[in-house]
């Protein structure tokens, strides 16, 4: 499969502004560190728009986070009492987590009706009170943003938290800018775990025959990254990625004798590590936004097991994400 034309980070010694476009290969890309991005014409910079684009980070959000957070703005009130009251640090954090939620979907609430007074014909002057009280939400919820977790309970993605206030407070134009760095951040760390995968594995007998299902799986993530789910690109992209997954977490070694109970362990190892190292992959690739912490922890199990042909710390199977 050929790699994309945003692969890999541009090597050229050519200075590139960020920002720069160009049509490669038929495709209208941007520039930023380093990566050739798919373009998309950001929409005008209208309170309509800016709905929309709360809308759908609110509910990416809520997709990529822990579940349960997800509260009614109704009930925003009964979720500040839980999380006031509660005594237990650990009660505590969860209840941090659902106040945020309600507070998300207060925001969202707010400026959906203030769309829908926009288009009877009413102004909504920049200093309106429901506006104030919109980025209010928002702001508190971004603080509260530190006690909620990813789904696979690693770590939590600070950045989706930060995304609704972002687009609230700049123009449309200047936050889909903002994305495109943060698509540039997200490659760079899918780039690290194939290579790092690629590293442990390129010379491991058990392994070797692996290392072009990394390389198809990391193409896939790159256009998974930086495809919007609207685009119908997306009927190709997504099926690609899931079975490059596939392909990649299914892939067998040669049958070890079961009396090897060295080499046994090494390939059970081993597996683990390509379905967690898919599973990370497939939560950085959907939320298009990195994990730098659960990625360095994941390439340091790698340089383990390669240096030492096992990782202890794998002892139960993984859960592969569907």
């Amino acid at each position: 499969m050929d790699r994309p034309a945003n692969s890999s980070p541009d090597t050229r010694r050519v200075s590139l502004l960020p920002g720069t476009r160009k049509i490669i290969e038929g495709v209208e890309r941007v520039y930023y560190e380093g990566y050739w991005i798919r373009y998309y014409q950001p929409p005008a910079n209208t309170l309509s728009a800016k709905r929309h684009l709360i809308t759908a980070l609110t509910r990416r959000l809520f997709n990529h986070v822990e579940h349960g957070i997800n509260i009614s703005g109704v009930r925003l009130q009964q979720a500040r009492h839980a999380y006031e009251t509660a005594l237990d640090p650990a009660l505590k954090r969860v209840n941090g987590a659902m106040l945020a939620g309600a507070l998300f979907n207060r925001a969202s609430d707010i400026i959906a009706k203030l769309v829908e007074i926009q288009e009877l014909g009413v102004e909504i002057r920049s200093d309106n009170a429901l506006l104030r009280e919109c980025g209010n939400c928002l702001q508190e919820a971004l603080t509260l943003g530190r006690l909620v977790l990813h789904r696979s309970g690693e770590e939590g993605i600070d950045e989706l938290w930060g995304e609704p206030l972002h687009a609230f407070s700049i123009p449309v134009e200047d936050f889909f800018e903002s994305r495109y760095l943060k698509i540039a951040s997200t490659l760079r760390d899918v780039d690290h775990i194939g290579a790092a995968l690629t590293c442990c594995f390129e010379e491991d007998g058990d392994f070797a025959a692996i290392v072009p299902l990394i390389r198809c799986a990391i193409d896939a993530a790159h256009r998974k990254v930086e495809t919007l789910q609207t685009d119908d690109l997306i009927f190709t992209v997504w099926p690609e990625f899931v079975v490059a997954g596939e392909n990649l977490i299914h892939y067998r070694p040669p049958s070890a004798s079961a009396e090897d109970i060295e080499r046994v362990r090494h390939q059970e190892h081993g597996l683990q590590l390509v379905a967690q190292g898919w599973a990370i992959l497939n939560d950085i690739s959907r939320a298009r936004t990195p994990m730098p912490k659960t990625t360095q922890s994941f390439i340091r199990r790698l340089e383990a097991f390669r240096q030492s042909g096992t990782c202890p710390g794998l002892l139960v199977p993984l859960t592969v994400p569907d």
